[in-house]
């Protein structure tokens, strides 16, 4: 597999932070949220292999599902294997 360069790397990070933004402000309010953190892991060897960690903080008032995170994290993983795709011809994650 071709190795990803750094450029490459940050924009599939950029891509996945904007993922999990686009889908947790899809299903609540930003004022329901009183911090996101978002880190995005690459480990490249023979193969790519990419974590999504979510850490969602919200209003005590807020009604979110208690899997929002996670499912933020998917949706990432999601962007990131659509964006990988056209690299390698086939699904890396």
């Amino acid at each position: 597999m071709k190795k990803l360069t750094d450029k490459e790397l940050e924009k599939i990070s950029e891509a996945a932070a904007s993922a999990v933004e686009n889908f947790i402000f899809s299903q609540i309010s930003k004022k329901e949220v009183i911090d996101l953190e978002i880190n995005v892991k690459f480990f490249q060897d023979d193969e790519l292999d990419v974590d999504v960690e979510v850490l969602l903080f919200l209003d005590e008032l807020s009604k979110a599902n208690e899997t929002l995170a996670d499912e933020a994290a998917e949706a990432a993983i999601f962007e990131i294997d659509a964006i990988i795709k056209p690299f390698l011809g086939k699904k890396v994650i």
